[in-house]
């Protein structure tokens, strides 16, 4: 690439952010009668369901948190993400920060807090904020919430899990993964040396752990004595999700100024890209089975918008990182395919769902899962290291 295509290509992810996927939630999503976000929006940003999952509401607040930290200090940004969180700290939790995973639009709420990412999205959220805000209370729900999901990593789901116990104790990739961008994220609020011990459990697990060497691949879950399971769920990779950890591996190898680190994520970033690409169509599978058996999940093969954006932030800082050729190709293989499938022409925002042949399967902008978090965090990241490609070639 030439120097001027990074400059370039920084003012494309700049502007789709800022003047499309940014004022589309803003403008769309937040509830003016109850507080908090609608996430289910259709092609055209209208509300078809009411209900409010906690881990959206999170990442909404996340955003507009970061933003103003971020980019701009503008005062919507920052009344989006107060209002959202003000939502949340009186209808989210049980009253202990136990966070459910859904409410009625009101705030009652519909489904018992089993899920971990509930209160991942919501330690997340309050850290952020509490940045933009200064509010000590805010800083305490996420800390508190942080301690939490430490104390739940051993049984993410307690009385909700529906595992009969000890028959087959799977540990899930999920949490650990997650867990490495989460330390960074509220690292303001916690002591360096609890900090640093965190970021090194989380890489221990990632890279030692799940990460399979004899495979070359990412498992997404293992027996509890971390050998590998021949069952539906020992055998299931999910690219996309190995691929987004990479990233988080790599800013934890800046922070922690280990360049070892940095390398070895992004050869293994390389190697799932690779193993998950679907040569006849294009785009990166969903789901795949280690040893090529027929998945459980039937929605294995369609092309999903988080998968492909989570490899774009990913390869391109392999690229700034480490100088990788294969990083920078691989991003542009994958620019040219995500901006050719997800992006809407027509309406504000991007598609989520497409089918194996690269088709829209579902023509909405948000819903149960697809919230405002990948589509404008990926941008942001984007934008961001191409700046930082484009000034270090000056």
């Amino acid at each position: 690439m030439e120097k001027t295509d990074f400059k370039q290509l920084a003012e494309k992810y700049q502007k789709e952010l800022l003047e499309n996927v940014v004022p589309f939630w803003l403008n769309c999503s937040q509830d003016k009668e109850f507080g908090g976000y609608f996430t289910c929006l259709d092609r055209e940003g209208n509300v078809f369901d009411t209900d409010k999952f906690i881990w959206l509401q999170g990442r909404e607040v996340w955003l507009f948190s970061m933003l103003y930290n971020q980019v701009e200090q503008k005062q919507e940004w920052l009344d989006a993400a107060i209002q959202g969180a003000e939502f949340l700290k009186k209808y989210g939790h049980d009253g202990n920060l136990n966070w459910y995973f859904s409410l009625t639009q009101d705030g009652k709420p519909l489904v018992e807090p089993y899920n971990i990412f509930s209160y991942t999205f919501a330690s997340m959220a309050f850290g952020q904020l509490s940045k933009a805000t200064g509010n000590q209370e805010y800083a305490d729900i996420a800390k508190k919430t942080f301690e939490l999901v430490l104390a739940k990593t051993s049984n993410p789901k307690g009385q909700w899990n529906k595992a009969y116990p000890g028959t087959r104790n799977l540990k899930n990739f999920a949490l650990p993964m997650i867990l490495c961008n989460l330390a960074l994220e509220i690292e303001h609020l916690l002591d360096e040396d609890f900090l640093k011990e965190t970021m090194e459990t989380c890489i221990h697990e990632v890279m030692e752990v799940f990460y399979r060497p004899e495979l070359g691949l990412v498992v997404e879950n293992l027996n509890a004595d971390e050998t590998l399971s021949d069952t539906f769920d020992g055998r299931l990779l999910n690219p996309g999700h190995a691929i987004e950890a990479m990233w988080f591996i790599m800013d934890l190898g800046v922070r922690l100024n280990r360049p070892d680190l940095i390398t070895k994520a992004n050869e293994i970033a390389i190697q799932m890209v690779e193993y998950g690409w679907d040569q006849e169509h294009g785009g990166i599978f969903y789901f795949m089975d280690r040893l090529g058996h027929p998945t459980q999940q039937l929605e294995w093969d369609q092309k999903l918008w988080w998968v492909h954006i989570e490899t774009l932030i990913t390869m391109l800082k392999g690229y700034q990182l480490t100088g990788s050729e294969k990083s920078l190709e691989w991003f542009k293989k994958v620019h040219d395919y995500t901006w050719s499938h997800f992006k809407d022409e027509e309406h504000s925002e991007w598609f989520g769902y497409l089918n194996r042949q690269g088709e829209v399967l579902l023509p909405l902008k948000g819903g149960k899962w697809k919230g405002c978090f990948h589509v404008p965090r990926g941008l942001y990241q984007c934008w961001q290291t191409l700046e930082t490609i484009n000034a270090s070639l000056k």
